[in-house]
């Protein structure tokens, strides 16, 4: 912590979080990079990608199999820092969207790494990733629905500029009942949100509550982003109108953090299914 943390606040250090791997995505237990013990070291080997920060970070926790013959029970989470031998940044992945953000392939080819490197106890890497993953997930709901309002915003103020046929496109019967239909799944979706901010802030979220968050306000982003391209006709297709590249932007977040259709079986299990 000392050694870290007070860079990281400050923005001085940048980090990564290295989980995907290009043969594993949702199955992490299923990972094959190993940090094996060497005395004092570990000597890790394998690749992630689609990782972001990859390029621009400092600081890089890869998860991994410290003990290769158990699945969720031998996974670790080990810093590896820039300079590192045998740690190698592959290419900014070319994206549909988000272009500013850099996603990049990691690789690691006999990393010698201090075990002081090492996050938590040998083996409880699994652990400290679920511990967090609800609250990773409500962060990416919140920014899905700040990303929906604003854009619904965008399209609201285009409908009252454009005419069509002598009216503004958003006196429409059709118009207004897109319009309308956002405008409500939109503030009831920043209701959950705040419920479940509070829950998180009370210490009593639950991972199922995240879940919910999560699938529900990517795929409301989603939806409210095709329909305002549709609104905004060719000119939402066009990079230079925001909510052209807010469509591109919108379509990852449903798969990164926890995919909508593993946030759902997290909720079925909670039911008891």
């Amino acid at each position: 912590q000392a050694r870290w943390l007070p860079g990281i606040a400050s923005g001085e250090l940048i980090t990564a979080v290295a989980m995907t791997e290009p043969g594993i995505g949702s199955d992490l237990a299923s990972m094959s990079t190993t940090a094996l013990r060497d005395g004092d070291t570990y000597i890790l080997n394998g690749s992630k990608t689609f990782i972001t920060n990859g390029i621009l970070s400092d600081l890089v926790i890869v998860a991994c199999k410290t003990d290769p013959t158990q699945r969720h029970a031998g996974m670790s989470l080990i810093v590896v820092e820039t300079g590192m031998e045998g740690f190698v940044r592959g290419r900014n992945l070319d994206k549909l969207g988000m272009h500013s953000q850099d996603t990049a392939e990691l690789f690691f080819s006999d990393v010698r790494v201090p075990v002081e490197n090492r996050i938590g106890d040998e083996g409880q890497g699994f652990k400290l990733l679920v511990k967090n993953l609800p609250q990773e997930r409500l962060s990416i709901a919140m920014a899905g629905v700040a990303h929906a309002r604003a854009i619904l915003n965008w399209t609201t103020e285009y409908c009252n500029e454009r005419t069509a046929f002598g009216q503004k496109i958003g006196s429409f019967q059709n118009s207004r009942f897109k319009l309308a239909e956002m405008q409500t799944e939109i503030t009831i979706a920043e209701s959950f949100i705040d419920k479940s901010v509070l829950a998180l802030n009370e210490g009593t979220l639950t991972a199922e509550e995240a879940a919910m968050s999560k699938w529900w306000c990517t795929e409301l982003q989603k939806k409210v982003a095709d329909i305002c391209v549709q609104l905004h006709g060719g000119y939402g297709y066009m990079n230079e109108y925001a909510v052209g590249r807010a469509y591109t932007d919108a379509r990852v977040t449903s798969i990164y953090g926890g995919t909508t259709e593993i946030m759902k079986e997290i909720i079925g299990k909670s039911m008891g299914f």
